[in-house]
């Protein structure tokens, strides 16, 4: 049980100090530690409750200061973004999926709107080659599909539906918004509600207006880094 108490991220100030100190002795080059500063980073991630002198309410003694004001920046970015990745995880839920999926008949289409995952949002196109805005709305969905990696993103060609006379040139392209196997949206001509030149911005914006697209994944890049120091 004490194991298990030693491998969860800890909160609050007390635990989140204990955390880095344990996370900054676990990446450390031990070997090429002097013995003394290997002893004192051993003893400051692991508290002993039975020692005095290591209980979680006394005051960090001077030496302690200077090694944790020699610390690795390096390794504190690692740190963070372990915290961060450790939170997203936390705050994520159901499966990710990477680019614009093509289903090839009327059996896919109806198992990827029936099976997929309930808190998985579904956005099918369906396209015709040659009728206007369809290439430009599938090249819309691949940018999509790069910042909304908990939608699915679908495409299928009308014919191969087996619903063409319902989904007549008329009335493409057509996009259908599917969440555990609800119908949330079903915009036909769709391009109709936009710009004669439009973007994947576009789409987004058309879809949020709706409430339809889920919020932005949390980024881990650099600049996200430097926005926590």
């Amino acid at each position: 049980m004490a194991e298990l108490e030693e491998s969860v991220t800890q909160t609050g100030p007390k635990g989140v100090i204990n955390d880095w100190r344990r996370f900054k002795l676990e990446s450390m080059d031990q070997e090429n530690l002097p013995p003394a500063k290997r002893e004192l980073l051993r003893q400051m991630s692991s508290p002993n409750k039975s020692n005095e002198d290591f209980r979680g309410n006394r005051k960090m003694t001077v030496q302690e200061y200077e090694l944790l004001k020699e610390e690795d920046e390096g390794c504190l970015k690692q740190y963070r973004r372990r915290c961060m990745e450790e939170m997203h995880e936390k705050l994520s839920f159901g499966p990710k999926f990477e680019g614009v999926h093509d289903l090839d008949s009327g059996e896919a289409f109806l198992e990827v709107i029936e099976k997929e995952h309930h808190t998985t949002v579904v956005v099918v196109h369906i396209y015709k080659v040659g009728v206007k805005g369809c290439e430009e709305l599938n090249d819309c969905l691949d940018c999509l599909a790069t910042e909304y990696p908990t939608v699915k993103f679908c495409r299928i060609d009308a014919v191969a539906s087996g619903a063409s006379e319902r989904f007549s040139d008329e009335v493409l392209p057509t996009l259908l918004v599917y969440k555990a196997g609800e119908l949330l949206g079903n915009f036909l001509a769709c391009t109709q509600h936009l710009n004669e030149e439009f973007f994947a911005t576009d789409v987004e914006a058309f879809l949020n207006s709706y409430g339809l697209l889920p919020e932005k994944e949390l980024q881990l890049g650099d600049e996200e880094e430097n926005d926590v120091e």
